[in-house]
């Protein structure tokens, strides 16, 4: 079945999966745009009401990375469950939007935006609005392209300039967020704690 797709239904799809993301993000009542009823390209302060409201914002590298690893996943899943003959780049671009939707429904849920408040830096967080949560797939789709294009080396600098250099910003970035989420350190709460 996979063979009779081409790259037009794949694009399909993931419109399909954008707007289906999107329709139940409004259905969870989230907010379609920031409260402040502007939209903007960038939102820089991490510790402010805009964070996760607009197009981009110092959590955006984190989804392209996600993007980066997801290609990295489903491109070894691909070779492992088919002898080696991988999956199509498509098919495995409608998984990684499938996975990165998922979360941000999840990440949208009352009980993660609890989570996040009690167990991390991110006290009056409350959830993303649809834009962002649309534009963080967006992103995620960017890091595999990105992935799909450069070599194996220069993604991997790349994932690690990014968490560095918005860790150093921010004090959070993907390690730091998913480590606070499922095991929370008082020692890194404290220590990003100190930059606010």
């Amino acid at each position: 079945m996979l063979n009779r797709l081409n790259n037009k239904h794949y694009a399909l799809i993931t419109i399909l999966l954008l707007i289906a993301t999107a329709a139940i993000l409004l259905a969870m009542g989230r907010e379609p745009i920031c409260k402040c009823g502007v939209v903007k390209l960038w939102a820089g302060n991490a510790n402010s009401a805009d964070s996760s409201q607009h197009i981009s914002d110092w959590y955006t590298p984190s989804h392209i990375i996600h993007g980066m690893l997801f290609y990295a996943l489903f491109w070894w899943m691909g070779r492992l469950f088919t002898g080696g003959a991988g999956w199509p780049m498509g098919f495995r671009l409608v998984l990684s939007v499938i996975v990165e939707a998922t979360w941000e429904l999840v990440e949208n849920s009352s009980y993660i935006i609890n989570r996040y408040r009690e167990a991390t830096i991110a006290l009056d967080y409350f959830g993303d609005s649809v834009l962002n949560s649309v534009f963080d797939i967006i992103w995620m789709i960017f890091g595999f392209w990105l992935a799909s294009r450069l070599p194996v080396w220069l993604t991997v600098v790349l994932i690690l300039a990014m968490e560095l250099i918005v860790g150093a910003i921010i004090r959070d970035n993907l390690t730091l967020n998913v480590i606070m989420l499922v095991y929370p350190l008082d020692a890194i709460k404290e220590w990003q704690m100190q930059a606010y």
